[in-house]
């Protein structure tokens, strides 16, 4: 489960399957746009997860489908988990030529430095306290 996952742990988890999804991108595209989707879907619950809770959950789609729908979400990624979401044609092309590894590294860097950026739930940040 990720949010048991160390934040190290979590990098080279979404590291290595960014890694295969390059490696399989060449002979096999669905392969690479299935490890891209898996990456940033891991990165994108831990983010939601650190923001609300252990409660949030469910596979890569899930996540991307609730990222692209976030208004709180920079737009250039919610476009970035549109075309991740995006199913093929039946002559198995997509409607845009971006690549799917660099959508799902926007994702990852965007919601790696947003989490290490967010104090844990509960918790208030140097300089947040109330005067009082």
């Amino acid at each position: 489960m990720v949010s048991l996952m160390s934040l190290p742990d979590l990098h080279s988890r979404i590291n290595a399957e960014l890694a295969l999804g390059r490696a399989s991108a060449a002979g096999n595209p669905g392969r690479a746009r299935v490890c891209a989707r898996r990456a940033a879907g891991w990165a994108i619950q831990a983010w939601y997860q650190q923001r609300e809770g252990p409660g949030w959950g469910g596979d890569a789609m899930k996540q991307l489908v609730r990222l692209r729908a976030d208004p709180a979400v920079p737009a250039a990624l919610r476009a970035a988990a549109e075309r991740l979401t995006t199913k093929v044609d039946h002559a198995h092309q997509l409607p845009f030529t971006d690549d799917p590894l660099e959508d799902a590294r926007a994702i990852v860097e965007w919601t790696m430095a947003e989490k290490s950026d967010e104090p844990p739930p509960g918790s208030q940040r140097a300089g947040d306290e109330k005067a009082g």
